[in-house]
């Protein structure tokens, strides 16, 4: 088994590293690629110094079983027809390819087999905010179909890569030693504030990340579900959270819901208001898990479940899930 990283010197990159280490990924050689201010770097794996190759047009995929790519939509797309020739399936973390119908959005808790079908030998990992939420909707739809879904999330500054955590980091100390606020990742300061804003207004007035919290949720759920989202950055490192409205066709108790997380690949369920335990981004970060809290019912719908969760968004929103699909693959 021969495993290429793309985008190594990213922030998803530098975890597709950490993940593959940590869960012992059965292969036999990794090679990584990165852009021509990358090639040449050095960075470590299993105690061994690997050199970052520049990412070109050539055969260097020729005898790669699995590339795990996450350099930018428009790197994937230029040199998806590279990477994939030869064979190699392409694991995909932007999101150039999430809603073509040939190519398969995989969460493998929720739709792993659909990994099965990759027509182009390319599977698209989902946008984090979609991949906490329909790992806990997954739960809740085995108990009752979800006919509608409202949702606010709280997006992490690593949702903007490694820029975005430096700059959070770089505005708090400015606030402290009383100097001029640097503002060039976000569209505003982001420490000391909350931005109800990630990524770009489309023209009915959403953002694209909610639109695609709309989309990839139809598609890897293989449902009707109507989802709308807003979708807001906070002064948080990282670690995304949402709170999530459902409506179910038929009435789920929160004890129904509790037991259903219980018992859902990929949730841990922390739900004590009495010891005041619930998810927080501050201490879950670096987890692989989605973490489930506040379960309760919507006393505004008689079919209302409400729940709030948390999930290491560079892990379970990215690196995570594109080797949990690797691992998948393999078994």
């Amino acid at each position: 088994m021969r495993v290429a990283v793309v985008g190594v010197s990213g922030a998803v990159g530098q975890e597709f590293l950490k993940v593959l280490e940590q869960r012992n990924f059965p292969l036999n050689e990794l090679i990584l690629f990165g852009s021509a201010r990358s090639a040449g770097k050095r960075y470590l794996f299993k105690g061994e110094e690997l050199t970052v190759k520049e990412l070109k047009h050539n055969d260097n995929f020729k005898n790669i079983d699995i590339a795990l790519t996450s350099a930018g939509g428009s790197v994937s797309k230029e040199f998806a027809e590279a990477i994939t020739k030869h064979g190699a399936i392409m694991i995909d973390n932007s999101s150039a390819f999430r809603m073509d119908e040939d190519v398969p959005l995989v969460v493998p808790e929720v739709n792993g087999e659909d990994a099965k079908n990759a027509p182009r030998n390319i599977i698209a990992n989902p946008n984090c905010t979609t991949i906490q939420m329909v790992v806990a909707l997954n739960a809740i739809e085995k108990i009752s179909h979800i006919k509608r879904v409202h949702v606010a999330t709280y997006q992490a500054a690593s949702g903007a890569g490694a820029g975005g955590m430096k700059e959070l980091e770089k505005q708090l100390k400015q606030i402290a030693a009383g100097e001029k606020i640097d503002v060039a990742v976000f569209q505003h300061q982001l420490a000391m504030n909350v931005i109800p804003q990630v990524d770009v207004f489309a023209d009915d007035d959403y953002t694209k990340e909610e639109l695609k919290m709309y989309n990839e949720t139809r598609k890897i759920m293989h449902t009707d579900i109507q989802v709308s989202a807003t979708c807001v950055r906070v002064p948080i490192l990282r670690a995304h959270s949402e709170s999530v409205w459902v409506e179910t066709e038929e009435p789920v108790s929160p004890d129904a819901a509790k037991e259903a997380f219980e018992q859902g690949d990929g949730i841990v369920l922390m739900d004590s208001t009495s010891a005041k335990e619930y998810p927080m981004p501050l201490f879950l970060a670096d987890r692989d898990e989605v973490f489930v809290g506040r379960i309760r019912k919507d006393i505004s719908n008689p079919n209302g479940l409400t729940f709030w969760c948390v999930s290491d968004q560079i892990r379970k929103g990215a690196a995570l899930n594109a080797v949990q699909i690797a691992e998948y693959l393999v078994k």
